[in-house]
């Protein structure tokens, strides 16, 4: 089985995958492969709706099952999606066939099965074009399935880039040592999956010098502070002198092991074993040219090997999570002489129970990949790797601190401010956030309102064109899949923004199981978001959003209502909703725009101060307004009155949705409820810790901060109803629950602006606009402290 890695929306189409097993061709994008003779491939629209063009060359009979349906000629099909074919010799004849697979109008989950009578190239096309904020044209995904006539194992992705150095297949049970220059890249691929590869790398100056310094797996897990390095600003491996020798670029598996040694002759003696080949033998025979001391055990970074710490404190293991293809990337800090190992395991999970190969290619320093971990909606979906928001090129010029969100790399907090700072900023003036990393979804068709009435508590007839409402999404026992705000575009069109991609093929599963003529379909890359937050919020955007007469104005916009105008030329939808509890508003286009975006609302803000927040400052202001996030307060495990959301809840709804039944029943007989506590003294509370009454333990802090406008500690925890009402003294346990406890007392939430004024704000009347007060009503100055109104109201 061999799955390419490589995003293929882009501009430029990759050269063709090796028969992949199942591939993913982006919306907008498009994706080169071979078939030979006899290989049976399935195109699939998951999301319906999208055309799909297929090209092959090679003989015009070659390819059985097209429809009769020509696909437009190829350059203006490329033209008409700013792609760009590779320089590939058996791409520079016309095709010999093309069709279109689809026509218009495919329902979600349309196939179509072909088979090579001989072997040829296929390009397929996903047509697509960007989606204005207010459409949903969105262009999304096809799904390809390969069946070869002959099994085929040992295949590997092709090369991330031509200029390769090093192109190295290590077999079964085997090692290899090489050497690096400082800036090349070393991929280390899982050929056929479930196997591990012992890494090694010295300092090659020091080691010609007769010292060896490599790689230090206990220097490394302190100083990056996580069991293994990844992509992002905790890549590195260092050595025992703390120098940095490699940063990881790509990592498609998440799961490695930096704890013990790679496997010995010892472990296999101990295990009946005497004489079984080991990684630490083979690394010994092939590094002795190098002038390296043999070891009886060598501290790698054990690449692919599934280890973890289990309930009993014990470091137990399982079969690798890498699939065929995985792999990792690395960039060389420094010279260096590296050994690879295939690790030669078979007689326990560590390799699946039988070792296979492993490929290593190094790649020239010129070469640029941009850092990411592979994300994958379910287990055998394709991979896809962090990617950057629309924002990004404005955002990473004001900080190196970013974090993988949800597969997006968002902020965590900027260089010239800091998280406190960011705070204030929200709370007194005003901060722009990047949360592009939001699933938007396009729900589309004349059951469109049938389905989403089908799948929330809400009332969704009663919503109405240009009004927002947030909602749970549930299972049928009643525990959260997400919670998300549905937008209502039009009377058949809605979109839905939420947390997880998962979402939507729940909504699309959940229209298909009740014959509902719907389609959803994921705009995420089409539309990305700026959260515009803080008292001074409208005034900026006043100042730079246009809208026409038949779209409200900014100060005519409701919470919980969206607008459609433009910013600097640029098309976009402004919505009355945020994450902060303050006066706020979400900016919507496409990211092609972003960047002009950005900058009209950075300079239209600049004489209120203006500030961009990262996530930690957000997750702040958040966590005092009492708003919920998934998979710290809310899980499929919870309910929505156990989420603290039970508002989003109506007890009257007239038609049936998904977990009505186990919602009543839920509401009706209680077991816990979210509630807010008040944390005495300043120890640290965490996401997790528990809640004891005595000796009793009674729930779980759910999320927890220093809240600087309180000045005290705050959480939100899921309790026991029993111990529920305000007033009620618990504790928190730390070290081991019982030794240690922190004070706490249950207070209703949220904690900041419980009765939501401030994000009610209403817009200026035009006599105050003018600065011109009410008679007997002083008028209030800019020099007011919103933090004493607040402390007073408190």
């Amino acid at each position: 089985m061999t799955i390419w890695m490589g995003d293929t929306g882009a501009a430029a189409i990759p050269a063709p995958a090796l028969r992949p097993t199942s591939a993913v061709i982006r919306g907008g994008g498009g994706r080169l492969f071979a078939l030979k003779a006899g290989d049976r491939m399935v195109v699939r629209d998951a999301e319906g709706l999208q055309p799909a063009l297929l090209y092959g060359f090679g003989a015009p009979d070659a390819l059985r099952g097209l429809p009769g349906r020509p696909a437009p000629g190829l350059p203006a099909a490329l033209a008409a999606t700013k792609l760009v074919l590779p320089a590939f010799p058996a791409l520079s004849a016309e095709p010999a066939l093309s069709a279109d697979l689809f026509g218009d109008g495919a329902p979600a989950g349309a196939s179509l099965t072909l088979e090579a009578s001989g072997d040829l190239l296929c390009l397929l096309l996903a047509p697509g074009g960007a989606m204005a904020p207010d459409a949903q044209d969105t262009p999304t995904d096809l799904l390809v399935e390969i069946t070869p006539k002959v099994e085929r194992t040992g295949e590997i992705p092709p090369p991330l880039d031509p200029a390769l150095v090093l192109d190295r297949r290590i077999l079964a049970a085997t090692a290899a040592a090489y050497e690096v220059k400082a800036g090349q890249y070393i991929q280390i691929i899982d050929v056929d999956g479930r196997q591990c590869s012992d890494f090694l790398a010295f300092d090659a100056a020091e080691l010609k010098a007769g010292r060896e310094y490599d790689l230090d797996p206990t220097t490394t897990r302190t100083l990056m502070g996580s069991s293994f390095s990844g992509p992002g600003l905790h890549s590195k491996y260092f050595d025992s002198r703390m120098r940095p020798l490699v940063e990881v670029v790509h990592d498609t598996v998440g799961r490695h092991d930096t704890f013990l040694l790679a496997c010995t002759a010892k472990y296999y003696e101990d295990m009946g074993y005497p004489g079984h080949s080991n990684c630490t033998e083979n690394f010994n025979k092939v590094l002795a040219p190098f002038g390296v001391s043999e070891r009886q055990g060598w501290p790698a970074i054990n690449f692919f090997y599934n280890t973890f710490v289990d309930a009993h404190d014990r470091i137990a293991m399982d079969e690798p999570w890498s699939r065929p293809g995985d792999y990792v990337l690395l960039r060389a800090l420094t010279d260096l002489v590296c050994a690879s190992s295939s690790c030669a395991d078979d007689i326990d999970p560590a390799n699946g129970w039988m070792p296979t190969d492993i490929h290593l290619r190094v790649y020239d320093a010129a070469c640029q990949f941009q850092n990411g971990s592979a994300h994958r909606m379910t287990p055998d979906a394709e991979p896809r790797m962090s990617r950057e928001s629309g924002f990004h090129p404005r955002t990473s010029a004001l900080t190196r601190s970013f974090e993988d969100y949800r597969g997006f790399w968002l902020a965590s907090s900027y260089a010239q401010a800091g998280p406190i700072e960011e705070y204030w900023a929200c709370r007194e003036r005003a901060v722009v956030t990047d949360l592009s990393a939001l699933r938007k979804f396009e729900i589309t068709g004349p059951d469109a309102e049938d389905l989403l009435q089908l799948a929330v508590p809400r009332d969704v007839k009663k919503l109405a064109v240009g009004q927002i409402v947030y909602t749970p999404l549930c299972y049928e026992h009643g525990g959260m899949i997400d919670d998300g705000t549905i937008f209502r575009m039009g009377a058949h069109n809605f979109r839905f923004v939420c947390g997880d991609e998962f979402s939507g093929t729940w909504l699309r599963s959940l229209a298909e199981k009740h014959g509902l003529k719907a389609f959803v379909r994921s705009s995420t890359d089409q539309l990305h978001n700026l959260a515009v937050q803080g008292p001074a919020s409208r005034g900026i955007l006043k100042r730079v959003v246009r809208t026409p007469p038949h779209q409200p104005t900014l100060n005519e916009l409701q919470w919980f209502r969206f607008t459609i105008g433009r910013i600097a030329d640029r098309p976009i939808v402004v919505s009355r909703t945020g994450y902060t509890g303050e006066l706020g508003y979400e900016v919507w286009c496409h990211p092609g725009d972003a960047v002009a975006v950005f900058d009209a609302i950075m300079e239209a803000g600049q004489p209120d101060g203006l500030t961009p927040m990262g996530l930690l400052a957000l997750d702040m202001v958040r966590i005092e307004a009492g708003l919920v996030f998934a998979g710290y307060d809310f899980s499929d495990e919870t309910d929505p009155f156990e989420a603290g959301i039970g508002f989003a809840v109506p007890k009257a709804k007239s038609d049936p949705y998904v977990g009505a039944d186990a919602i009543v029943r839920r509401r009706d007989n209680p077991h816990r409820r979210l509630v807010g506590l008040e944390i005495e003294g300043n120890e640290p509370i965490g996401h997790g810790d528990a809640v004891y009454l005595g000796r009793a333990r009674t729930g779980v802090v759910t999320s927890a901060t220093k809240s600087p406008i309180l000045g005290r500690s705050i959480a939100l925890a899921r309790l026991d109803v029993s111990v529920c009402a305000a007033g009620t003294r618990v504790e928190i346990g730390k070290l081991d629950g019982h030794q240690k406890r922190i004070a706490a007392t249950v207070v209703p939430f949220p904690h900041y602006d419980p009765q939501k004024t401030r994000v009610r704000t209403p817009a200026p009347t035009e006599a105050e606009a003018s600065g011109i007060a009410p008679e007997g009503d002083p008028a209030s100055t800019a020099s007011d402290d919103p933090r004493g109104a607040v402390n007073r109201g408190a």
